[in-house]
């Protein structure tokens, strides 16, 4: 293991983690200024910044729109020419800049000034032409930068990125921000799944529910549930109504039992009272019911206790639920 690399690490992480630090102590009321403000907003939170900066303001506007502030990025080079008309007087302007004098940031903000939208800043220098010119301006400065020249944007950056989540996390508290609200932004990742998905999306129906009469010969419900393959069936009675279940676990039990196969009928082996579900409920609410049963398959029912759908265990799998 080569040392200099290692401790070059380490040192990075201590002086990063530093700079984080001494953040602690700027949260005050000038950052209860920035969440009301933020709050308030009847338009978009517009984030700016350039170069390293930049990258950090598309950062914090993703994580601001994914809970629960609508917010975007706009690139003050390009506000210059023309992007400006993005920017609304329903808005909130967040700029950032370590030095708080960067010259396409400082172009726009007369205008900015002029359409009445507020300005809220993230500087490294509270006596700059930014940080003045703000409603508000948030303290991100720093001791030193992890790079030993002091060039590379990495402690201010690093600080910067933090104190964009202290105000995402904060806004979405205030909110009451919850799982579901973040789903619905996030449909297409496992958060999403689990909470938008609900039974009636995954089930299987129609002629895809494996069913039997009451009164069929055991080796018959055998056949439905070989042909349908989800290792279950469902015994509905002379009125339509679901009378039992019976399942893989059924079939072991009846092996142990030594019945004959082919003069029992499904009615003598089947599990009477048998977990249902209905299917308005998340899929991940019957996936924790699985779980807790150790079973790996439910029959769907309607309020008349008919057969409306069944739910395998690998239909959560494909979906992404588990």
């Amino acid at each position: 293991m080569n040392n200099t690399y290692t401790e070059s690490a380490k040192r990075t992480i201590t002086i990063e983690r530093d700079a984080i630090s001494d953040l602690f102590d700027r949260i005050n009321s000038d950052f209860s200024t920035a969440c009301e403000l933020m709050t308030n907003c009847k338009g978009r939170v517009v984030v700016t910044g350039m170069g390293k900066s930049g990258h950090i303001a598309k950062k914090i506007a993703a994580t601001l729109a994914s809970t629960g502030t609508p917010s975007f990025f706009v690139h003050p080079g390009e506000a210059s020419h023309g992007d400006l008309g993005m920017i609304t007087s329903n808005d909130v302007v967040l700029a950032i800049s370590n030095s708080g004098n960067t010259a396409e940031i400082i172009t726009i903000l007369p205008l900015i000034k002029r359409m009445g939208a507020p300005l809220i800043s993230m500087t490294g220098n509270p006596d700059s032409v930014l940080a003045i010119q703000s409603s508000t301006n948030l303290d991100v400065s720093i001791k030193e930068e992890a790079c030993p020249l002091g060039l590379a944007p990495t402690s201010s950056t690093t600080a910067t990125l933090v104190m964009g989540d202290a105000l995402a996390v904060a806004l979405l508290e205030s909110r009451n921000f919850s799982e579901q609200d973040f789903a619905f932004s996030h449909p297409g990742g496992s958060l999403g799944k689990k909470l938008l998905l609900t039974v009636s999306d995954l089930m299987h129906t129609g002629d895809r529910i494996p069913t039997v009469n009451s009164g069929t010969l055991l080796s018959d419900g055998l056949l439905e549930i070989s042909k349908k393959g989800l290792g279950l069936t469902a015994i509905v009675n002379d009125q339509g109504k679901l009378a039992g279940l019976f399942t893989d676990g059924d079939l072991r039990r009846t092996f142990d039992a030594k019945l004959d196969l082919l003069t029992t009928t499904i009615d003598d082996v089947m599990t009477s009272h048998c977990k249902t579900i209905s299917d308005d409920i998340l899929a991940a609410e019957a996936l924790n019911i699985m779980e807790q049963n150790k079973i790996t398959g439910l029959l769907v029912t309607n309020a008349k206790q008919e057969v409306i759908g069944a739910l395998h265990m690998h239909d959560l799998l494909r979906a992404g639920v588990i």
